[in-house]
């Protein structure tokens, strides 16, 4: 996708003068919340590498080549993309990526340890019972940080929600739903219902949509 960014932190920069810039989730909310269209400034080619040599880790080249054009964080979908910078851990990862790979299959393992729940019923003391559920949590403790080894945290999405982004193994550059706050794990975002979404169709598809909501002709009335 060779230039895809060009002209890109211009359009969000303008959306701060729009009309209905309210209208958009996440842009406002509360008396001096929301991330307003304001971008942070890119990345220089240094900054950026040095963020890469603390994760371990070269980023996706799509989210890389934003941090490099558009900015390291900001406005975006959801309540706005996390701050990416060098000597920080505001990107929200629970985990640094390094070099392990990022494994989507753990969320089945995840999701059949859940219904693994230990009952009281099932167990002839209460000790017994103590012993296998201490077991049990420590595991659902251990793969609740598995589900997100190899990824970035980008976005919030109100709710307990988040937009995470996988950046090793086999799904690098793919987007993923962290659906904790349902009790479940981590879900593939899809892009037109079939095919995974990457991390410039979500960010574009995202500003095409505040585009249309700021700038309507009736935006702001």
């Amino acid at each position: 996708m060779a230039n895809v960014w060009v002209g890109v932190r211009e359009r969000v920069l303008a959306l701060r003068t729009a009309p209905g810039m309210r209208n958009v989730f996440g842009a406002v909310w509360g008396e001096d919340l929301g991330h307003r269209f304001e971008l942070l400034p890119p990345l220089t080619q240094a900054e950026l590498e040095q963020a890469e040599r603390e994760r371990g880790v070269r980023l996706p080249e799509e989210y890389r080549s934003f941090l490099l054009e558009v900015g390291a964080g900001g406005a975006g979908p959801d309540y706005g993309i996390f701050p990416l910078r060098p000597g920080t851990t505001s990107d929200k990862t629970p985990a640094e990526p390094r070099d392990e790979p990022f494994r989507p299959e753990v969320a089945a393992l995840f999701e059949q340890h859940r219904e693994d729940e230990p009952a009281r019923d099932d167990f002839a003391s209460d000790e017994d019972f103590a012993h296998a559920y201490l077991a049990w949590d420590a595991r659902d403790d251990e793969l609740r940080e598995e589900l997100f080894t190899g990824t970035i945290h980008l976005s919030e999405q109100g709710c307990g929600y988040y937009t995470v982004l996988a950046v090793t193994g086999p799904e690098a550059g793919t987007l993923w739903d962290d659906v904790r706050a349902l009790g479940e794990g981590i879900a593939p975002k899809r892009h037109t219902g079939t095919g995974r979404l990457t991390f410039a169709q979500w960010y574009l598809d995202w500003l095409a949509y505040a585009e249309r909501k700021a700038w309507e002709p009736t935006a702001g009335k």
